[in-house]
């Protein structure tokens, strides 16, 4: 019995050691992939609360709104436009619109386009009534980058806790997630 029981114990050690090995490269892998993922996606934004009309063409709301924040693209700089199914299919939010430029560096002088807008416009941010949408009251539209669903978490997290921490800013650049106390503190990632 005393021999069976070393066997088993030596057996549980290897065991438990592999599987510590086998957590480590599943967490390196889950890492690795995120990575990819967002990479994957650095030629695209997504466009967040353009309301819906059977009958759009997106491309030409894509290019409309780069007539309105002064961005000049071209339909050639856009290889894709589609609306993007919800996480929560309950929610009334329309989809997002998912567009893939043909460079990073098109997409980044699109996101800096929107930015500068909002900046040069407080009182009137982006939004439906800029393209033309009739609505009751212009619904806010909301232009940023496309992160892996990991990132996307992370970000989400992030705001929850800078509020509660009382930090001001919080911002994604390149995938990666800032946050700032005030206009005088340093950026932490």
């Amino acid at each position: 019995m005393r021999t069976a029981l070393e066997e088993k114990s030596t057996t549980i050690q290897k065991l438990m050691r592999e599987n510590c090995s086998l957590t480590k490269s599943i967490s390196d892998i889950t890492k690795r992939m995120n990575i990819l993922e967002q990479h994957a996606r650095s030629n695209n934004v997504e466009i967040q609360c353009i309301p819906e009309h059977p009958s759009e063409n997106l491309i030409n709301t894509v290019l409309q709104l780069g007539k309105v924040i002064k961005c000049d693209i071209k339909d050639t700089d856009i290889q894709l436009t589609t609306r993007i199914a919800k996480k929560d299919a309950n929610n009334k939010r329309p989809k997002s619109v998912l567009v893939k430029f043909t460079s990073p560096r098109v997409r980044d002088t699109f996101l800096a386009a929107s930015l500068q807008f909002n900046k040069n416009n407080p009182k009137s941010k982006l939004n439906s009534s800029h393209l033309g949408i009739a609505n009751d009251k212009p619904v806010p539209i909301y232009v940023v980058e496309h992160l892996s669903p990991e990132n996307k978490a992370l970000h989400a997290a992030t705001r929850v806790r800078a509020k509660e921490l009382g930090y001001r800013f919080v911002w994604v650049r390149n995938g990666r997630i800032f946050i700032k106390k005030d206009e005088n503190s340093t950026k932490i990632k």
